[in-house]
């Protein structure tokens, strides 16, 4: 059972879905983001998500990093320093999909699975990286941190 978000400000958060049916109601989506955010030291952000299929989040990532193959999730940083910039100050990309196909792969819930690429997403926006086995280790534990705080049950353990 996911407990009651601890970060009530939804002016922060805006969620666009654009495949349906949603995996987890609006509130818990902007949670996970907060949850995330405040715990990398960024809380306050304003954050646009948008869920998206397999096909859509691999196109963004062969246009936007070069690489055509499908992926979880896409973080963009848009800040640029200044506190009184209007709209998004970070864009995250999320593959429906994706939660749907690895949970039932791993047996696991996908809205958990979704959360995870939230909480993940929204840490690459606080700067934490996953290319090198010590990055990649302090991220996991990161968002396992993150996952346990909104009430969500240990996963699967990953690489």
């Amino acid at each position: 059972m996911v407990v009651a978000p601890r970060f009530p400000d939804p002016s922060d958060v805006e969620v666009d879905w654009q495949v349906e049916p949603a995996l987890l109601d609006d509130a818990a989506v902007a949670a996970a983001v907060r949850a995330a955010l405040a715990h990398g030291g960024r809380a306050g952000l304003h954050v646009g998500v948008v869920l998206v299929d397999d096909a859509t989040l691999a196109e963004l990532h062969d246009r936007w990093l070069g690489d055509p193959s499908p992926t979880d999730v896409i973080a963009f940083d848009l800040s640029d320093g200044d506190p009184d910039e209007s709209g998004p100050q970070g864009e995250l990309y999320v593959s429906v999909d994706c939660a749907r196909r690895v949970a039932a792969e791993l047996g696991g819930d996908p809205a958990r699975e979704l959360a995870l690429y939230l909480v993940h997403g929204s840490l690459h926006l606080c700067g934490h990286d996953d290319h090198e086995p010590d990055e990649r280790a302090a991220m996991r534990a990161a968002e396992a941190a993150v996952l346990a705080e909104l009430g969500y049950p240990q996963g699967p353990p990953v690489d």
